[in-house]
């Protein structure tokens, strides 16, 4: 996490004192000991804690476990330590408390046996010659759908009921979205794996979903103004553009700057998401033009604020990935601004492009290896790329495009800004992953219904820029009018909405590369 900067003693003591509630862990007593004590102690909570499912005929009859047995879950689960004790109770809590698969396959027989004799009905009238059987008469569908209920129920996992208790306490959602993030890390790091692991993320990213929709989210706008520990939490939490010093923040609140997020109802003044947008004149092309160091005017002119530019969005809850909150947050903001604007009428935003450097690197080196030879660039391109460098192409390009060092020399900018400039609108719009845009900030934007509007050189000049996308960043474009047919096209049929400036490089793309 990024502090804001040195020589503010003072605010760095306010850090250790301005803790998110979201990020802070219980300090309980310790449960269990090393090894197979752990384990037992583990297996002797779980089978405490977890409530049984009840017959489906009580089940709205069962009292609720105790709220103490909820809290000795969360007081041990808070006392583990590292990460790698808390895959180890996640992973026992996903593999022996989830569905009874022998309750489900003999309800589904039910419903199959039931559903068949539902859905009897006379059939078209026999041939010539053809003898009739009486078919069997249809049943009333009252049973079936009783029969379907059951299997619904029955595929509910015990967990759930564990989490759906654990978020009636106070602080009981704070602790699961927590629990997710703690799930997601163990899940990327390879310490809780497997199909059981899997499922329960997926239920309680769905419980998640729920108890984060959008009636239980407040939008909030962050000014100068706004608590210290907002403030701290937002610069702390900035993943795209990171926050410098305490000046830097001033500017991103400051005139020409809108900052936003959404809080939840249950934790008022608490940023899960955060919108940055700057107020320009123009769609913006490089970042460097609004997060550089001026002095921020004190009143806007607002004549000169035709586009809003959304240049970025931070998730500050891991646990909330796969969530749907950035969509909602923008479509927020946009009517925020409309009613503070009325004139306003461009939205786009400036995107980095996370990923199109590795992509390129692992192309240019599966070439290389398989075809002894790049054909990502023209011959023509290759011969003034070696005259530069001095030599072949392949090894020393990947070199320079892992570092910054190749914007430093102004021949090697002019010459790589048209062969990388139609590589990264094909990764772009070209490269998919089950149908849809690989990168997955275009995915996002997409599925909002925006358009892929100008890809952008030397857009992002910092060293996370350079190395991440070789500097270049995308607006995509929201013609508020059109993205809801362009949301339907793109998930739907898979259609990517892109300007004329993208369709041109991918043309050039397919006709001077070979892929």
């Amino acid at each position: 996490m990024r502090g804001l900067g040195p020589g503010l003693s003072a605010q760095k003591f306010l850090r250790l004192r301005l803790r998110s509630r979201f990020l802070t862990r219980p300090r309980p007593r310790r449960f269990g000991a090393p090894g197979a004590t752990l384990e037992r102690a583990m297996d002797e909570l779980l089978g405490r804690t977890v409530p049984q499912a009840p017959a489906y005929e009580l089940r709205e009859k069962t009292p609720a476990p105790a709220e103490s047995q909820c809290a000795d879950f969360m007081r041990f689960y808070g006392s583990l330590e590292g990460a790698s004790q808390r895959a180890e109770l996640l992973s026992r809590l996903a593999r022996g408390f989830g569905v009874d698969h022998g309750q489900v396959a003999e309800h589904s027989a039910g419903v199959l046996r039931l559903g068949a004799a539902v859905g009897a009905a006379p059939g078209p009238p026999p041939g010539p010659g053809v003898s009739s059987l009486p078919a069997p008469a249809p049943r009333e569908p009252g049973a079936l759908l009783h029969a379907e209920d059951r299997l619904r129920y029955a595929l509910v996992p015990r967990y759930r009921g564990l989490f759906q208790h654990i978020s009636k306490l106070e602080g009981g959602v704070r602790f699961l979205v927590q629990l997710r993030a703690d799930l997601l890390e163990a899940q990327a790091l390879k310490i809780a794996e497997g199909p059981h692991v899997r499922e329960m993320n997926g239920v309680l990213k769905n419980m998640l979903s729920d108890w984060f929709s959008t009636g239980f989210l407040n939008l909030e706008r962050v000014t100068w103004h706004s608590p210290c520990e907002v403030l701290q939490k937002i610069s702390e939490c900035e993943a795209v553009h990171p926050v410098k010093n305490w000046m830097d923040m001033k500017r991103r609140v400051s005139s020409y700057r809108r900052c936003y997020f959404f809080s939840h109802c249950s934790t008022p003044g608490e940023p899960l998401i955060v919108l940055h947008v700057a107020l320009t004149n123009e769609i913006s092309n490089n970042i460097q033009a609004i997060v550089k160091e001026f002095s921020p005017p004190e009143t806007e002119d607002k004549n000169k604020i035709v586009t809003a530019i959304f240049y970025s969005i931070s998730l500050t809850q891991q646990g909330l990935q796969g969530v749907e909150l950035g969509s909602f947050l923008i479509k927020r903001v946009v009517k925020e601004l409309q009613r503070e604007f009325p004139h306003l009428e461009t939205f786009s935003s400036l995107s980095p492009i996370p990923g199109f450097t590795k992509w390129l690197l692992g192309t240019l080196s599966s070439q290389t290896k398989e075809l002894g030879r790049n054909e990502l660039f023209t011959d023509s391109e290759c011969n003034e790329i070696s005259d530069i460098i001095g030599g072949p192409i392949s090894e020393t390009l990947k070199i320079l495009l892992t570092s910054n060092e190749w914007v430093k020399s102004e021949k090697l900018v002019k010459v790589l800004q048209s062969p990388l400039m139609r590589l990264c609108a094909w990764y772009l719009y070209g490269e998919k992953h089950r149908g849809y845009a690989l990168n997955p900030v275009a995915n996002f934007h997409l599925q909002n219904g925006a358009v892929m509007w100008r890809i952008n050189w030397l857009a992002d000049l910092s060293l996370k820029g350079t190395t991440s996308s070789c500097g270049m960043m995308v607006n995509y474009r929201y013609f508020l009018e059109e993205t809801s047919v362009n949301s339907a096209a793109y998930l739907g049929a898979k259609n990517i909405k892109a300007s004329e400036q993208v369709l041109n490089l991918v043309s050039q793309f397919q006709k001077l590369s070979k892929l």
